[in-house]
Order: structure tokens, then C-alpha cells, then sequence
């Protein structure tokens, strides 16, 4: 395969599991404030949401196991990363006071950092701070950036010992 063609495939891959992100979070989000369960979010997102025209907004193609490797996972590892991302946040406020979409941000991130040890940490921090920038304003996602940078720096301090 030819570097201009592996680069454009990586571009791909890596486009496809921006847009996995971006759903993960509107998954969590949903279901964090309306109650929906795992299985009923997996299903409604897949069938309509992934690749999907919606209300006239055409969704970007993404990859479907990542994206329930993702919310599975967080779902799965909450009640072990909620008191990761508590302990980063600033004192008196904890992960329950944050607004519902930066919880989805930030429970996303988390989970990346602790189980998907593939993807760079410094990957991931990037990636849901443009995934958050979709949602908030900059000073937002400034706070989305310090509280993964420090959950990243804790669970991949390896990835972080020359800088």
C-alpha cells in the first residue's frame, strides 16, 4: 500500500471514530438525562443515528464498535471512574454539579484513558476537547482539557515521563 493511501485509510479510521466519539457523548448525554437504557441507546443510534440523515442533518459515517465499546465501557466502568473524575475536579465541585454534556465529555474521556490503552492519551484529551467544543464555549473546554490532562498524566504516567 502506498503512504498516500495508508495515510488517507488512517485519515479514515480516525474520522470514523471522531464521529463514534461525537455519538458516544450525545448517547451518554441522552441517556444520563432521559434515563434510556444501554441497550435501547446502542439500538436507536445504530439503526438511526450513525451514517443517518436527521432532522435534515446528515450524521457523519462512524465506527459502530467503537462507539459501543464506549459507551458500554463507561456505562460498564462508571461507578470506578466517576470518583477518578471527582477527585480531578475542583474542590466542591463534583462530576454530579457539571453540566450533563460535560459529564458525557468527561465520562467518555475517562474511560478511553483507563481501558483503551490503543489510542494515545494524548489522542484521546484532543479528541474530546474538539468533541466538547461542538457542545460549549472555550472556557469549558479548557476545563474538559486540565481535567483529562490530569486524569492521563495519573492513569498513563508512562506516556508522560519525558515531558
Amino acid at each position: 500500500m502506498s503512504m498516500a493511501r495508508a495515510a488517507a485509510t488512517d485519515l479514515r479510521k480516525a474520522n470514523k471514530r471522531g464521529a463514534a466519539r461525537l455519538a458516544a457523548v450525545q448517547a451518554l448525554y441522552q441517556m444520563d438525562l432521559a434515563g434510556t437504557g444501554l441497550n435501547e441507546i446502542l439500538v436507536e443510534f445504530e439503526s438511526h443515528w450513525l451514517g443517518g440523515d436527521v432532522e435534515g442533518a446528515q450524521y457523519l459515517p462512524a465506527e459502530a464498535a467503537f462507539f459501543r465499546d464506549i459507551v458500554g465501557g463507561v456505562v460498564r466502568e462508571q461507578r470506578r471512574l466517576d470518583p477518578q473524575i471527582d477527585a480531578t475536579l475542583a474542590s466542591g465541585w463534583p462530576l454530579k454539579r457539571v453540566e450533563a454534556v460535560l459529564r458525557a465529555v468527561l465520562r467518555a474521556g475517562a474511560y478511553e484513558l483507563a481501558c483503551r490503552r490503543d489510542v494515545p492519551a494524548r489522542v484521546v484529551m484532543s479528541e474530546y476537547v474538539d468533541v466538547a467544543s461542538a457542545f460549549v464555549d472555550k472556557d469549558e473546554t479548557g476545563m474538559i482539557n486540565a481535567v483529562l490532562d490530569q486524569l492521563a498524566r495519573e492513569l498513563r504516567a508512562d506516556e508522560f515521563a519525558n515531558s
